[in-house]
């Protein structure tokens, strides 16, 4: 359920009349600055009266905690300004979102992710920032170009991350078998999780299958020089998807993976369900700024190491952006508050890698000594040791991303189950996706 907090630091607003606090921020002045060259001063204005800025986003309790801290740091240096914020689980948080939409009531800053940055761009429901004042300096280059649709930019990285294969460092000392390693190819990846399975005497799988996760199939894409989208339209075609397809039978059949009921409870992505922390697998894929919320779900050691591939495959990818309303009635002081969320040395120390890696550079060196949580650090790490060997970042997906991410899934999981061959499946994913991204 949605948990709705009263404005920091300030009670007594209602909720529903947001739109009555008609006092306007002036366009805002940035102190110059700060602590390790980051912005270190919030928005003034030239005009008197209180602004409360409604904020929505979705995650756990310890995200919670650490934004709504943030915000305050924003409060006190510009008392006008109050937050009413609500944040909730991922399940059904764009659902709530779209009737939102529907109803013209968006909270005026919002987090969002790459699924919908480009279909909420052309729905008009996010505002076009590109002359609202935002400080990119510190972001790289690709990473400011992630948030960009139609040369505009739409929104601003929260953190960022990478997709990595996490492996239960405990269970595998235990069975005296190697850690995965950085740059193994697909096949050896597989044939590692086989050994562990057997090693294991099939109490556990070696690894998660991977056949419906957009996210090893991108990058299994861009390791062979292809792409996941081409503009609006699929990359790819039939024959690298049934052979990607095939590379999982193939798992399968070896016992790599667990059985297709297991998996099929772990294909939402939520991190509760992943198999390596209910100790189903040994090895699972994830966003590398996931690691510490895995981490506290299990009590065995979590490593990291990058997906299966050449490192250059990835790319400055946004864990998830903030994006103001189209129709937010304070469109500079949203902006403002996006730049004092991502630039201000205070701040990342406060968040620290909860959303991912800082996304400004300098922010992360400013806060580098104040992280403390290990497998924060653990994931900071790893992002350092690719952050050379990163790939040019594609354009945001298409409208229809979220759509397609879904038939994904639901192809591999009809192969799995021995209801479609890997050739009827790829049919119908590529009708069915073309379908999708044509809306």
């Amino acid at each position: 359920m949605p948990v709705v907090r009263p404005p920091l630091d300030r009670l007594g607003a209602d909720p529903g009349r947001r739109r009555l606090l008609g006092a306007l921020l002036g366009a805002p002045l940035l102190a110059s600055g700060g602590l390790a060259g980051c912005t270190d001063g919030a928005a003034t204005s030239t005009q008197d009266g209180p602004v409360e800025l409604s904020v929505f986003w979705w995650g756990g309790t310890k995200r919670a905690e650490l934004t709504e801290k943030a915000l305050r740091l924003y409060s006190d240096r510009n008392p006008r300004v109050t937050f009413r914020v609500t944040w909730q689980g991922a399940d059904g948080y764009y659902d709530r979102l779209a009737t939102q939409a529907g109803g013209g009531n968006v909270p005026d800053l919002i987090q969002i992710d790459d699924a919908m940055l480009t279909e909420y761009t052309q729905r008009q429901v996010i505002l076009d920032l590109t002359d609202h004042h935002l400080d990119l300096r510190g972001l790289p280059e690709g990473l400011i170009r992630y948030g960009t649709v139609e040369g505009r930019t739409m929104a601003v990285a929260a953190g960022q991350t990478h997709a990595v294969v996490v492996f239960n460092r405990d269970l595998l000392r235990e069975l005296q078998m190697p850690e995965p390693r950085a740059g193994m190819t697909w096949a050896e990846y597989i044939s590692w999780a086989t050994q562990v399975t057997e090693a294991s005497d099939r109490r556990v799988a070696g690894t998660m299958d991977g056949s419906g996760d957009y996210r090893a199939l991108w990058l299994w894409l861009r390791s062979q020089g292809g792409e996941f989208y081409r503009g609006n339209q699929l990359g790819f075609g039939a024959d690298e998807l049934i052979a990607w397809f095939e590379l999982w039978q193939r798992a399968r059949r070896s016992r790599a993976t667990p059985s297709a009921a297991l998996v099929e409870q772990a294909d939402s992505g939520e991190p509760a369900r992943q198999l390596v922390v209910s100790g189903v697998t040994a090895a699972s894929f994830a966003w590398s700024h996931q690691l510490p919320e895995l981490q506290r779900l299990t009590e065995s050691e979590l490593g990291i190491v990058g997906v299966p591939g050449p490192p250059g495959a990835q790319w400055a990818r946004a864990s998830m952006y903030w994006a103001a309303f189209r129709g937010t009635r304070h469109p500079d002081a949203v902006a403002d508050v996006i730049n004092f969320l991502t630039t201000n040395g205070e701040v990342g120390a406060v968040l620290g890698h909860e959303r991912g890696l800082n996304a400004s550079a300098q922010v992360r060196r400013y806060a580098e000594g104040s992280i403390t949580d290990p497998a924060q650090r653990r994931a900071a790490e790893f992002g350092a040791s690719i952050a050379d060997l990163l790939g040019p970042a594609p354009a945001p997906p298409p409208r229809g991303h979220a759509k397609v991410r879904t038939l994904l899934v639901t192809a591999a999981e009809r192969i799995r189950v021995k209801r479609d061959g890997t050739r009827e499946a790829t049919a119908r994913f590529l009708s069915q996706a073309i379908a999708a991204l044509a809306v």
